[in-house]
């Protein structure tokens, strides 16, 4: 896959499962978020968006540090969880950063007890996240994404307030945005914070 400056590990495993050529969106978008600015991505269904935030997100970490979560991902549901934790499983082979996954039907305290013992990126379901940093005081100093992928989707779950809480509870990192269709209540979520200001990308 042909992007400026893509880090030699991830290139090497986006080839062998076939991500030889970089899309439009992943073109458009790679450098934006490589700088690391706020942005709100809307591309239609099947656009590869979700590609292209673990693709980010590997180039941006490049390998295993720190003891607290860097990335933090949320989806909608454990379907959505399982889907990008399998994702991560291929494009991740050779920088081995750590990965781990929860969702509402995981134990929570086997949960915490391996997030506390070293992850790089978390993902999950926005209640479990809202239960698992409303309670465990986690170090979120540390992150540098905090990604939504098909916000649209959980707003129309009615997950705004779990959102809004979990940004205003996380001043540092870049946030991306991920959607079908930027909407009043997508706009709502991501200019939320008046001293951060994020890019609009509309693809086709």
């Amino acid at each position: 896959m042909q992007l400026k400056k893509i880090n030699t590990n991830l290139q090497k495993a986006l080839v062998e499962n076939g991500f030889t050529e970089a899309n439009e969106l992943q073109q458009e978008t790679f450098s934006p978020i490589k700088s690391g600015t706020d942005l709100v991505i809307q591309s239609l269904k099947g656009t590869g968006k979700t590609t292209t935030l673990v693709l980010n997100i590997i180039q941006k970490l490049k390998e295993p540090a720190e003891e607290s979560p860097r990335a933090l991902i949320m989806v909608e549901d454990k379907q959505k969880v399982l889907e990008i934790g399998e994702l991560f499983e291929k494009l991740n082979k050779y920088n081995k950063l750590r990965i781990f996954s929860t969702h509402d039907k995981t134990d929570i305290d086997e949960d915490k007890n391996e997030i506390s013992a070293g992850i790089d990126v978390l993902i999950g379901t926005p209640n479990r996240l809202n239960q698992m940093f409303s309670g465990a005081g986690y170090n979120v100093n540390k992150l540098q994404i905090i990604a939504f992928d098909d916000l649209d989707s959980m707003l129309k779950s009615r997950y705004d307030s779990i959102i809004l809480r979990l940004l205003s509870s996380m001043e540092k990192g870049q946030r991306l945005f991920f959607c079908s269709q930027i909407t009043e209540r997508v706009e709502t979520v991501a200019l939320n914070d008046e001293e951060r200001e994020p890019l609009f990308y509309e693809m086709e």
